[in-house]
């Protein structure tokens, strides 16, 4: 009987003892097999294999052996870029990650739910329970929208308490604007605290008649960095700010060229103010732009806009190509809110990653107007990567499949 036991205790040993030296064995967490590269920081277009270890990227390369890894991703046949950062939603008290990780969003920004005095509690309800990177753009105009006259008392106060709370925290990117008009206090409030604490603001509004002057506004108030959203909208009211596209003659304002060429940043912060019929004159002039956002709210996920890839397959759609589009929704967006340590796949950055295949069909996409275009292909998620771990894995292609869910309270609140 103690040889019985004894045996079954040796043959315990040896068994650990052979899990333990294959798991010494590995050398990366992850690695991605076969997949189409798409990295626009450096480059990148091209099919490699992608490793990952400790939350950060380790190698990118032609071909990397596959037993070296925990976990393995066959991505043949897909795509892999950065975790795609949305830098326009509008979260409230809503948590984002039951829409952000399943479409390949790892970093997702506030643009102003709270301001200077009510950021802490944001900050405890939202960005400290998300599984999703949550930043914010402060209201520079104080107390939620309440614009008008308000935003036209702010005073000193607003914008060096929010510039001294900005620098403190790094959660914050900058300050959301939103003007009526007819003058531009609030934005240059806004530019204010954005001098202070060396951050962009967020423009938005621009319900006014006679219209605020948008040439005005890019060259005497707006920098170079700052940024404007909303950049295909129609506001249909009397109370309206300038299109980017003359509705008569439907040929692109040049102000909007030259304000591009300056600096300024175009957003698309979709929602429910995109319209095609400033998109598509603006895109046949060469004008493409600068962020791929979604103003995403629970009302316009479940209308016009859908979510982040529903947006990306609407400029595919209109001729942007693929790498510009991923550009847009990745590395541009990072650098915009001046986290370059995001939206990108060098060597000792963050490993946020989406895999996603282009899907092949008919396919629907329309706006708040009724207006409608048909594409033939579709951005779809297959796994979103956040922090060097699987967060989404839409078909279990990942080898040991994804355990995230198990581990704990993530999703629990």
């Amino acid at each position: 009987m103690i040889k019985i036991k004894q045996l079954l205790f040796l043959l315990f040993i040896v068994s650990n003892l052979s899990v333990y030296a294959q798991q010494s064995s590995k050398v990366y967490g992850i690695i991605i097999k076969g997949g189409h590269v798409i990295d626009p920081k450096n480059n990148i277009d091209e099919v490699l294999d992608v490793a990952i270890n400790d939350g950060k990227i380790a190698l990118i390369a032609k071909s990397i052996n596959a037993d070296q890894a925990t976990q393995v991703v066959d991505a043949a046949g897909m795509y892999v870029s950065p975790g795609l950062i949305d830098i326009h939603s509008r979260l409230g008290y809503n948590m984002p990650d039951g829409y952000t990780l399943r479409v390949g969003v790892t970093t997702i920004v506030d643009a102003g739910d709270s301001d200077y005095e009510s950021f802490a509690n944001f900050k405890k309800q939202i960005i400290d329970k998300s599984v999703t990177r949550v930043l914010a753009f402060l209201n520079i105009n104080g107390d939620g929208y309440k614009g008008g006259a308000f935003e036209k008392s702010t005073g000193d106060k607003i914008a060096s308490e929010s510039a001294k709370l900005a620098m403190s925290s790094k959660d914050i990117v900058g300050f959301k604007v939103d003007f009526t008009g007819p003058d531009w206090t609030s934005v240059d409030r806004g530019v204010e605290a954005g001098n202070l604490a060396n951050m962009p603001i967020m423009l938005d509004g621009g319900r006014n008649h006679p219209h605020a002057s948008l040439e005005d506004l890019f060259f005497k108030h707006m920098r170079a960095g700052d940024i404007y959203t909303h950049t295909y909208t129609i506001i249909e009211d009397i109370n309206a700010r300038d299109r980017i596209v003359d509705q008569q003659t439907m040929k692109i304002r040049p102000s909007f060229l030259e304000a591009q060429k300056k600096g300024i940043i175009f957003d698309v912060g979709h929602g429910s103010a995109f319209r095609y019929s400033n998109a598509i004159p603006a895109m046949k002039t060469g004008f493409v732009p600068n962020t791929i956002s979604t103003d995403i709210s629970i009302g316009s996920i479940n209308s016009f806009m859908k979510d982040m890839m529903n947006v990306m397959s609407k400029f595919l759609t209109m001729g942007m190509s693929l790498k510009d589009v991923v550009k847009a929704s990745t590395w541009s967006p990072a650098k915009a809110i001046k986290r370059e340590e995001l939206g990108n796949l060098s060597p000792g950055a963050i490993a946020d990653l989406v895999v996603f295949s282009l899907r092949e069909g008919k396919f629907g996409f329309y706006e708040t107007a009724g207006y409608k275009m048909t594409g033939n292909k579709k951005f779809e998620c297959e796994i979103t990567i956040k922090g060097g771990r699987i967060v989404y894995d839409l078909n279990g292609i990942a080898t040991p499949l994804n355990n995230f869910f198990r581990e704990g309270d993530q999703f629990r609140w």
